[in-house]
C-alpha cells in the first residue's frame, strides 16, 4: 500500500513539476499583465503599443485628409455646376447682339418724314428690334453705359483717341459699337472713342 501512495505522491509531483513548466511556457507566448516596469515583457509591450498608436494616428489623418478633398472637389464641382447653369445661354445672347447692331444700323437710316416709304419699311425694324431688347432684358442683358463715362478698359476698348480740350481727359466721347453685359458678366466690350 506504501507502494501505491508513494507511487501516487511522486506521481503527483511529477505533474505539478509538469504543469508548472507548461505554465512557464505559456506565459512566454501570453503578453504580461503585470505592473513592474523591469518585466521583461514590459518593453515589448510598450513598443507594440507606441507603434499601434502612431499606425493609429496616421489613419485618423489620412481618413481626414480623405474627407476634406471629398468636400473640396464636392464644393468645386457644385461651383461649377452652378456657373454653367448660372451662364447656359451666353452663347446664343452674345449671337443676337450683331443682329441687334444692324437692327440698329437699319433704324438710324430713317428721317423725320414718317410719311416716305423707307419709314414706312422700318417700322416693321423697330418692332422686331424692341423684340429683341425685350428679350435680352428678360435674359439680364443690358446695355454698358459708356458716353460721357470714364473709360474703362474692362467694359470699354479705346479704337479712337479723340482731342477735345472742352472734355476731360480719358473720357469716352463717342460709341463705335454697343458693349452689354450678362448678368454680373461682360458679353461683349464697348467700342469707343476715348479723349487724350
Amino acid at each position: 500500500m506504501e507502494n501505491n501512495v508513494k507511487g501516487k505522491n511522486k506521481c503527483h509531483r511529477n505533474s505539478k513539476e509538469h504543469h508548472d513548466e507548461h505554465k512557464k511556457e505559456n506565459i512566454k507566448e501570453e503578453k504580461c499583465e503585470c505592473e513592474n516596469s523591469e518585466c521583461p515583457n514590459s518593453e515589448e509591450v510598450n513598443d507594440e503599443r507606441e507603434l499601434l498608436g502612431k499606425r493609429i494616428k496616421q489613419l485618423e489623418e489620412s481618413l481626414l485628409r480623405s474627407q476634406a478633398e471629398l468636400l473640396n472637389y464636392r464644393k468645386r464641382k457644385d461651383e461649377e455646376t452652378s456657373r454653367i447653369i448660372k451662364y447656359a445661354e451666353e452663347d446664343v445672347l452674345k449671337g443676337f447682339l450683331p443682329i441687334l447692331d444692324n437692327f440698329e444700323r437699319a433704324i438710324s437710316m430713317d428721317d423725320d418724314n414718317l410719311d416716305d416709304e423707307v419709314s414706312k419699311f422700318l417700322e416693321g425694324f423697330k418692332l422686331m428690334y424692341k423684340q429683341i431688347k425685350e428679350l435680352l432684358t428678360k435674359f439680364e442683358v443690358r446695355e454698358i453705359e459708356a458716353l460721357g463715362k470714364e473709360f474703362d478698359p474692362a467694359y470699354h476698348q479705346a479704337v479712337v483717341m479723340d482731342k477735345d480740350d472742352t472734355k476731360e481727359h480719358g473720357i469716352v466721347t463717342e460709341v463705335l459699337q454697343k458693349g452689354y453685359m450678362y448678368k454680373d458678366r461682360v458679353l461683349r466690350v464697348a467700342m469707343v472713342k476715348v479723349n487724350e
